[in-house]
């Protein structure tokens, strides 16, 4: 259920008949990252890890002269510097590639670097392909076991002109009917959406659920409530209370599939909020326009 000036009342009306209905639905997972101390720390470097079934994300803040590495990646990650005034060098191959702040990378399979020339916060997104991160998240107890209702992880097609350092800026113009900012890869779709300046009006909330994929929600500025309800099954064993989950920033909220969500801006000032999914969402990709980057990657 959308607000009638919400682009996504396009994406009811152009709806099909999906797969069973679930009968059973697993919990939200929260990680606030301002409440833990980092899973990974040295003398440039704090890193906190969470994961969806499908994912795994990195949320770091780097000092100049910092050093992210990656040395047998699998496939496509993405990196996200939020912050304006950092600064980033992407080695890949033979190229050093330089990123300004406030911008979206993509970076190949195989060995790379991200050193900060301009230190800051940094964000990386991996895919669950790459087994040798599987034991940093937090939360990697709760998907000991796959969660039914969401589907198996497959990759989208690569790009036709091959691998290389994508760079995208976040600075892109509001178009009336888009929904957000919006870029894929092979392996992920990310929606950087428009910041809130103060709190969201109530009374143009979005409910509604997701069949089969879990929504990442990275709260990097302002305050959120996540509001969060289970359909009743006929199991009543499996019924839960609805949930109006408070996380500041940084911080990951991972919705089940199946769970109907919205999310509520909170703070006076800026709220900053992106949403992530693994692998690409089918429909946002069907919608003329939405995505940013669709002429360098195809739809499978």
């Amino acid at each position: 259920m959308f607000d009638k000036n919400d682009p996504r009342t396009k994406l009811s009306s152009q709806a099909q008949a999906t797969k069973s209905k679930p009968i059973k639905f697993t919990e939200a997972k929260y990680g606030k990252f301002y409440e833990l101390p980092p899973m990974e720390s040295d003398e440039t470097t704090k890193t906190w890890w969470f994961r969806g079934q499908n994912f795994y994300i990195a949320y770091s803040e780097v000092l100049e002269g910092g050093k992210l590495s990656r040395e047998k990646q699998q496939d496509e990650y993405v990196l996200l510097l939020p912050e304006r005034n950092s600064r980033a060098v992407v080695s890949f191959g033979e190229k050093e590639t330089p990123v300004d702040g406030y911008s979206l990378v993509i970076i190949p399979a195989g060995e790379s670097e991200v050193k900060m020339s301009r230190g800051g916060k940094v964000v990386r997104l991996f895919s669950t392909v790459n087994e040798d991160l599987a034991d940093l998240p937090i939360n990697k107890s709760t998907y000991e076991e796959n969660d039914p209702n969401v589907a198996l992880f497959e990759p989208w097609p690569d790009p036709p002109t091959g691998p290389k350092v994508r760079v995208y800026s976040l600075d892109v113009p509001k178009k009336e009917g888009r929904f957000g900012r919006i870029w894929r890869c092979s392996t992920f779709m990310v929606n950087y959406l428009e910041p809130n300046d103060g709190p969201r009006d109530p009374s143009k909330l979005s409910p509604h659920s997701h069949d089969d994929f879990e929504q990442c929600s990275l709260a990097l500025e302002g305050e959120f409530v996540h509001h969060l309800r289970w359909p009743w099954t006929t199991d009543m064993a499996q019924w839960r209370e609805d949930q109006h989950e408070t996380c500041g920033s940084p911080s990951v909220a991972v919705i089940p599939a199946g769970v109907i969500h919205t999310t509520q801006a909170m703070d006076l000032g800026i709220n900053q909020l992106v949403d992530i999914f693994c692998p690409p969402r089918e429909d946002f990709s069907k919608q003329n326009g939405w995505v940013l980057n669709e002429d360098e990657y195809p739809m499978p």
